[in-house]
């Protein structure tokens, strides 16, 4: 595995709220697939930032299959795309409470998602992971196994899993009785 890009970003409103007692979870790691899949996961670790006055760090995992007796790798996305998520994703959680922020891009292939997240949270010495986990069938998860989990098996932290949001559409069937 292999951080391709990193860069410190210090945004707008990183002062701490006055609190208290000051959260242990100074440093919090969130992978993002996805800024709008991440979202729920970004709004928490940036409300958790701004309390402890710590640092949020963004990890985008860039999946490559590399063909069968061949040295290449093909990635189905290009490191500008990556970018771009972790950009997206980085105004995201500004627009939750702007805590300090660094980003990295990292390589793995698609059976070793959960372990460069992990890995990632030991290098930079993380104190939480954030992330989002997604509904799935049961069948799905014990054939394929979820990142979330495999995640919170690998981790050296404390990792917490955030509900996804509601979409609008559920949140009216439920209003008006009928089943999401």
């Amino acid at each position: 595995m292999l951080t391709i890009d990193e860069r410190e970003i210090a945004g707008p409103g990183t002062g701490a709220h006055p609190t208290g007692g000051r959260s242990s979870f100074r440093r919090i790691l969130v992978p993002v697939h996805s800024p709008g899949q991440a979202g729920p996961a970004l709004a928490v670790a940036a409300r958790l930032c701004a309390l402890a006055g710590g640092m949020l760090r963004l990890v985008h995992v860039r999946t490559c299959d590399p063909p069968l007796r061949a040295p290449a790798r093909f990635y189905p996305e290009t490191l500008g795309e990556a970018a771009a998520v972790l950009e997206e994703a980085l105004l995201a959680a500004w627009a939750c409470g702007g805590p300090r922020a660094t980003t990295a891009v990292v390589d793995a292939r698609r059976t070793d998602v959960a372990r460069a997240i992990a890995w990632q949270a030991a290098a930079w010495s993380a104190d939480l992971i954030v992330l989002t986990r997604r509904p799935r069938l049961a069948s799905t998860r014990l054939v394929w196994g979820s990142v979330p989990d495999q995640v919170m098996r690998q981790a050296a932290c404390p990792v917490l899993a955030v509900p996804p949001a509601r979409s609008p559409r559920s949140l009216r069937a439920r209003q008006q009785g009928d089943p999401p």
